[in-house]
């Protein structure tokens, strides 16, 4: 068995800086345009059958990439994104932040101590929903021999793979994965071993990483002044 694990194309909230966990937008231009580009570098690819988050930018995705190939593309609610709750569609924008910093820093920095937003999830929350999935893939009996393309998410795919790290503790392994990055999973003698990580087919002009941008230029800012940025007030 050979798994293909992709994040979604860009969305609106993606690039508007909302918080985007079950609830969100479709992909925009670019986001499809992403996934045609991804469609056309993995054409070669005999994918057997595709699951999806059931949520629509993950499941245009899967449908762009998928093309006119005839097989199933079934929806799995196992690996939606991570609940955001009450804060779903609230502006993470470190400039205009309408949650409360610390948390929002958590989520990248100590994404495993990120608590639950009110009416959310954790994120051990999310990887175990997720290996759950993936534990029930990879003793399918019926696919051992097939070829799987799963459409997600960005924190549910670090959950599909967490438990293929070698370090398992380091959830996001350096960064968020970029819209429409690929993954693969090649499973030996019933042993999965990931051997491809966040691999894109698009050039470096639509590489985005909107928090790391801001971070830095928050640095840059502090190096420069010889103090602390000041924190921006969340907004109710």
């Amino acid at each position: 068995m050979i798994i293909y694990v992709m994040r979604h194309g860009e969305t609106p909230w993606n690039k508007e800086r909302r918080l985007q966990g079950r609830h969100g937008a479709d992909l925009n231009e670019e986001g499809v345009l992403l996934a045609e580009i991804t469609r056309d570098g993995m054409r070669d690819i005999p994918f057997d059958i595709c699951y999806t988050s059931p949520l629509v930018r993950a499941r245009h995705t899967a449908e762009i990439v998928i093309g006119d190939r005839d097989i199933p593309i079934v929806d799995e609610p196992r690996i939606m994104e991570i609940s955001f709750g009450e804060w779903e569609g609230r502006s993470c924008d470190l400039n205009h932040l309408e949650i409360p910093r610390e948390n929002y820093l958590a989520f990248h920095d100590d994404p495993l101590g990120f608590p639950a937003p009110p009416g959310g999830e954790t994120i051990p929350d999310v990887i175990s929903r997720c290996q759950d999935f993936l534990q029930e893939l990879l003793h399918n009996a019926d696919l051992q021999d097939k070829t799987v393309l799963v459409s997600t998410h960005g924190c549910a795919s670090r959950a599909i793979l967490n438990s293929l790290f070698d370090d398992p503790s380091d959830f996001w392994q350096g960064h968020v994965p970029m819209n429409c990055a690929v993954s693969r999973i090649e499973v030996k003698d019933g042993q999965p071993a990931l051997t491809l990580l966040d691999h894109v087919y698009y050039g470096k002009e639509y590489y985005h990483n909107y928090y790391e941008q801001q971070r830095e230029a928050e640095a840059r800012q502090e190096s420069d002044t010889g103090s602390a940025v000041k924190p921006a007030a969340a907004q109710a």
